[in-house]
């Protein structure tokens, strides 16, 4: 079953759109998170991460811990996501000073593991009598994932394997207690299971494997395993009463699953978790249910903006197409866990709606996760943003007009730092004699399987990606369902290469040189009928990219403004004063004048005009003001 695996390393840097979104992970990003995980960042929410793991060393050693532990009872995986990203931010611009600032956090959280392998700062510094009894709440198990992935990615790109040995450790630690010991319990966050793969491949260690499978496994058989946790242990930590197995996707087992349902970060990642282990055991029952549960995701459940969770309630998923626009949910975590998903759908098939929904998600709502200058972050990304009701409003108050610096749930900021450095993993795969160019990316790609090549594109504003093969093979690139029209050229000359699953596969020699071109043209598009709040609206897309109105480039009002969708779309030329530099797009529109009332029974009038769209990624980054995806139709 398993078609295609991911390459080993980042995969390239250079100065296109992903290369200088790099550079800001290296320049900025990764030197502010840290900053913020010590405490040292000016007019920034406080973190105490690092201080956590220093005071958990103390109090294994019988020391005073001084402050305690302080922050959500995750914090650590903080300190996890950035060496993550720091790991991958070394592979593509390789930095000695960066890599003793991750050696000296690794060497102060190798000091906070106990003599068993247990890590984890809250309940080693708060009460160590406690440990494992609240796996709903305690994320204990979510936190050793995150730091499983930190270990795996730093070794990968450094060879230094000391955070590697520790987390080894925890996972024997781990496996002794649920399979030798045989506790009963599963993961109430997922995340440990998809690092329990990565651990299982980077060490070969088949207690990884056998982990991952038994949580996958054991989810669900005993639907009411959080209600009877929260009953026996007596005391909480928020407050969940483990009641609802929809929420905490174990209602029952998950090859029974086949809708998308509760918190979709957890979601998200315990789908891939089961498409991982999937791919690599050839398990073809979970394929199946990995497989009906993309579909319901996909088909009924993501906004065009490839953002899932629809409610703030539980930040979860609702029911099949309840989509509102102002009051979504849309964690950024939760569209990088669905690119998560998708990368390990394509393990298992090479199908170009895993690419196709990767490419949506990366380019709008993880990118519009992280303010242009890299200083600011959303946690929620609403299609529409009122000043006045958004953040304000009881039902609108997670829907921030304006990014944040920090969160005291910072679970994103590094989320997205962690991807955006290591998405050559994500753009490229391959077999065992075949390239997959599943996300067009600039740079050099080498693969194990000895081909090579330097792409060349200034996606996703330019619609062409030339690949300068320097060792040839057989390279199979996407042709994303967006594109009506594309055109294939190997060395100058236009060919008609088969086509497979959304796939171009073509034959390539040392010294060819390949040439794709998809359909750049501006498009609206129109939601299901089925999806109530799309009722009479449009919405404005170009390639991967879904444009936004903003205030501040239509009068400062976007609520009056209907589009002609029989009118002209014009891409408007590359300006340097739009955020980023973008490509805006002026549609044909009508604005309607304001009553003096609150209703009226006179019909308004409407004034022809011209509406300015931006992409989405780019919105929020130009003060306070108004924004909407879907427009009405005129």
């Amino acid at each position: 079953m398993k078609i295609q695996k991911s390459i080993s390393a980042s995969a390239y840097t250079s100065e296109s759109f992903v290369g200088k979104y790099q550079k800001l992970i290296k320049d900025v990003v990764v030197p502010y998170q840290y900053s913020v995980l010590c405490d040292a960042a000016a007019d920034t929410e406080k973190s105490h991460v690092v201080q956590n793991f220093i005071n958990a060393a103390h109090a294994l050693r019988g020391e005073d811990t001084a402050d305690g532990f302080y922050g959500e009872i995750f914090q650590d995986s903080d300190a996890a996501k950035w060496i993550e990203a720091a790991a991958y931010s070394l592979a593509n611009f390789p930095d000695k000073d960066l890599e003793k600032t991750v050696d000296s956090l690794i060497d102060i959280i190798a000091e906070a593991q106990d003599e068993d392998g247990y890590l984890d700062t809250y309940f080693t510094v708060k009460d160590r009598e406690k440990r494992w009894t609240n796996l709903l709440e305690g994320h204990e198990l979510y936190c050793a994932g995150h730091m499983m992935e930190a270990a795996c990615a730093y070794y990968e790109v450094t060879g230094k394997d000391k955070l590697l040995k520790v987390m080894e450790k925890n996972a024997e630690h781990i496996y002794n207690r649920f399979i030798a010991e045989k506790h009963e319990g599963v993961p109430g966050h997922p995340e440990v299971e998809l690092a329990l793969m990565k651990m299982y491949r980077c060490t070969k260690n088949k207690h990884c494997l056998e982990l991952a499978e038994h949580f996958v496994n054991s989810r669900g058989v005993n639907p009411d395993y959080f209600r009877n946790e929260y009953k026996n242990r007596g005391w909480t930590v928020w407050g969940n009463d483990g009641t609802s197995g929809e929420y905490q996707q174990s209602g029952k087992p998950v090859r029974e699953q086949t809708e998308a349902t509760g918190h979709a970060v957890r979601a998200g990642y315990l789908y891939t978790g089961m498409a991982d282990i999937a791919s690599k055991t050839g398990d073809n029952s979970l394929y199946e249910a990995c497989k009906r549960l993309w579909e319901n995701i996909t088909r009924r459940r993501m906004y065009i903006t490839g953002g899932i969770g629809s409610t703030v309630h539980g930040k979860a998923f609702s029911v099949d197409y309840d989509l509102p626009n102002d009051t979504t949910y849309c964690e950024t975590c939760a569209s990088v866990a669905l690119m998560f998903f998708a990368s390990r759908m394509l393990e298992n098939e090479v199908k170009g709606e895993y690419g196709d929904v990767m490419e949506r998600a990366f380019y709008n709502t993880v990118l519009a996760g992280m303010q242009l200058d890299g200083k600011r972050f959303f946690y929620v990304n609403p299609l529409e943003v009122t000043p006045g009701i958004s953040g304000i409003s009881p039902v609108c108050r997670h829907d921030l007009p304006e990014r944040p610096k920090w969160y005291a749930c910072a679970c994103c900021p590094p989320n997205v730092a962690r991807l955006i450095a290591s998405l050559g993993k994500y753009s490229y795969g391959e077999s065992d004699d075949t390239a997959y160019c599943h996300l067009f990316a600039a740079g050099e790609v080498c693969f194990r399987n000895g081909i090579r090549f330097r792409c060349e594109t200034e996606y996703p504003y330019d619609f062409t990606a030339t690949y300068h093969i320097q060792r040839g093979g057989k390279i199979a690139v996407r042709i994303p369902a967006w594109s009506e029209s594309y055109t294939v050229k190997l060395n100058g000359e236009a060919i008609s290469p088969k086509i497979i699953t959304g796939y171009a596969y073509i034959d390539t020699s040392d010294g060819d040189e390949l040439a794709i071109t998809l359909d750049g043209t501006p498009k609206f598009a129109y939601g299901s009928v089925k999806i109530p709040q799309l009722s009479g609206k449009l919405a404005l897309c170009r390639g991967p990219l879904v444009y936004c109105f903003e205030g501040v480039d239509n009068g400062g009002d976007v609520f009056a403004l209907s589009v002609k969708g029989s009118g002209s779309i014009t891409l408007k030329e590359y300006d340097e004063k739009l955020p980023g530099g973008t490509l805006a797009i002026e549609v044909d529109a009508c604005r309607r004048d304001d009553t003096e009332s609150l209703y009226s029974l006179d019909r308004p009038k409407k004034t022809e005009c011209k509406a300015i769209a931006v992409p989405y990624y780019t919105w929020g980054n130009r003060g306070l003001n108004q924004m909407r995806v879907w427009i009405n139709e005129v």
